[in-house]
């Protein structure tokens, strides 16, 4: 059976600014004001990552006052994990196995 894994969410997680944002989220949940702080990315550039990240379902927003404050959802990475994990499972059964050249 073909392991497929999510290229959508690979897409999502791949930009260097996203990943960063998602290893932040990852130790504590912080607004958007903390984001620009730690990544020293502009608002509006960040704000455009987020969203990416929201419309993924990678992180879900908490509002509070006049702050949004953004938490990663740990099954969402889990997932993903557990996608690449049984990649590397069935890797490892058939790493013996070869197909010949017609």
């Amino acid at each position: 059976m073909m392991t497929s894994v999510d290229t959508d969410l690979i897409r999502v997680l791949a930009d260097p600014l996203r990943l960063k944002i998602v290893t932040l989220l990852a130790h504590e949940t912080l607004c958007t004001t903390h984001l620009v702080e730690e990544t020293g990315a502009k608002q509006t550039n960040l704000s455009n990552h987020l969203r990416v990240l929201r419309e993924a379902g990678v992180v879900e927003t908490e509002p509070c006052g006049r702050f949004t404050y953004y938490k990663l959802k740990p099954e969402v990475i889990a997932a993903l994990a557990g996608q690449f994990t049984e990649l590397a499972e069935h890797a490892r059964a058939a790493a013996d196995r070869k197909r010949s050249c017609p």
